[in-house]
């Protein structure tokens, strides 16, 4: 059986919604929850690394120096990618300690390293003028009181965000809008994962996800039934285990790599080939610019838009998408399993692969990284010369095709429903670029019936 791995690899990132991880649970939440007005900062402080999946325990408490060593450093990393013009900075004298006042100079003198408006004035006034810092109802900025963890975070993300928009900076996305009458719907192309500092997002897309009253995606990642109904469909039910469906020398292949994720030999007995191949092909699309978070795109326009209260919609349910990978044929399960798991080895410290595998791995991370490039950009013709969906729908690939013309017209028809309800409203849609682009794609099918779409400028 022919089986195209790069084709495949590409389709998946750009379509399907990011499944999780087997074995991994979630840890169990801890008493400590952030302020209502900390709430919107979480999901770019999330995927900015300043906190991570434990806040709750901490989120209230005093910053400790080592936490905003981290910060910092964060800070530092960030503004380091824009390539600012760089200045000697004056900070001699300024206390770097765990007060508000401590905080403050600490993340001033991150920025005072470049040549950016206002920062010759002094901390206070470079970083209330940014707003980065706000005082409380009467003004005060309370430099001597101790900083909690969540001012802290959100001092250093306001000022990462502030300069990256000073500098049109960011992730902008490929991103549409389209209008009918007096509804408009946004239309946002996401990969599916998280890599090539992604975030912060460019403003652009924060501005149109903050005009939408509903956000939709391919999927709606709160849905705990359809969730649930998922990791049911990626386990076996008949008392057979992964064994009893694929080779000898596979079935060791996926123990070795259990293994070298910190589990049990055995503990992927229990899921189906097409689960753990989706799985290792996601670990394998990452890199030394993936988070320690691992927040894919979508994963982080969901948290906004609930942090901020948006009505959350999808376009598809958990029965349908999973029901495309549940019904692979058993002989492509196998082999989507092998090649997956093959890309993941060449990732494995010390791990020894064939030389096809090297060199498909190796054309997967140039791709990978035109398509991010490229999306980062707002470039649609550069994101389409390296990736052909034409060459997709037409390969003999099972499931390349199913993620694309069993989905695509679905997807037209729920964002033409949207600019057709009735009085003025406002939309965002998230969902995997591959589904936006042509042939048949989105952008192109909602301009054949007769609405206006264009790229955001």
């Amino acid at each position: 059986m022919k089986f195209n791995w790069m084709r495949r690899a590409a389709a998946f990132a750009l379509s399907a919604a990011l499944l999780a991880v087997p074995a991994l649970a979630a840890e169990e939440p801890a008493p400590q929850l952030p302020d209502a007005w900390a709430v919107a900062e979480l999901a770019d402080s999330y995927a900015l690394g300043l906190v991570d999946d434990s806040y709750t325990t901490y989120i209230q408490s005093a910053v400790t120096a080592e936490q905003l060593e981290t910060m910092t450093g964060i800070v530092a990393d960030k503004l380091a990618v824009l390539e600012l013009p760089q200045r000697t900075a004056d900070t001699a004298g300024l206390v770097v300690d765990t007060t508000r006042g401590g905080v403050m100079n600490a993340l001033y003198q991150e920025a005072a390293a470049y040549d950016i408006d206002g920062v010759e004035d002094g901390p206070e006034a470079f970083l209330t003028g940014l707003g980065v810092v706000q005082g409380d109802r009467s003004g005060e900025l309370n430099e001597e009181r101790p900083c909690t963890y969540q001012e802290a975070m959100t001092m250093a993300k306001r000022l990462i965000l502030a300069v990256y928009d000073a500098n049109n900076a960011g992730s902008k996305g490929l991103l549409w809008k389209a209008t009918n009458g007096d509804n408009t719907l946004y239309l946002l192309g996401t990969i599916h994962m998280d890599r090539s500092n992604a975030y912060p997002l460019h403003k652009s897309v924060r501005d149109a996800l903050d005009a939408a009253q509903v956000v939709s995606f391919e999927l709606d990642l709160n849905d705990q039934e359809g969730m649930a109904l998922l990791a049911s469909l990626q386990t076996y039910s008949d008392g057979t285990t992964l064994a009893d469906h694929i080779s000898p020398e596979l079935y060791a292949r996926v123990q070795a790599a259990a293994v070298a994720l910190g589990m049990g030999p055995n503990d992927f007995d229990s899921y189906k080939p097409w689960a753990l191949a989706s799985t290792f092909g996601v670990l394998s699309l990452q890199d030394d610019t993936t988070s320690a978070n691992a927040m894919a795109v979508d994963s982080y326009i969901n948290a906004y838009a609930v942090n901020a209260g948006k009505t959350i919609d999808a376009v598809e349910t958990y029965a349908f998408q999973g029901g495309i990978f549940d019904g692979l044929s058993a002989e492509y399960q196998e082999a989507y399993l092998d090649s997956s798991l093959a890309m993941y080895e060449t990732a494995l410290s010390g791990e020894t692969v064939s030389e096809e595998a090297q060199a498909l791995a190796q054309a997967q991370e140039a791709q990978i990284a035109a398509m991010f490039d490229a999306w980062k950009n707002r470039d649609p013709d550069a994101f389409l010369a390296v990736y052909d969906k034409q060459a997709i729908l037409n390969s003999d690939d099972e499931l390349n095709a199913k993620l694309f013309t069993e989905r695509d017209p679905g997807m037209i028809a729920a964002a033409a429903e949207y600019l057709e309800t009735e009085g003025e409203n406002t939309f965002f849609l998230a969902v995997g670029a591959g589904h936006m682009v042509d042939p048949g794609g989105i952008v192109s099918g909602l301009r054949e019936l007769g609405y206006t779409v264009e790229l955001v400028p």
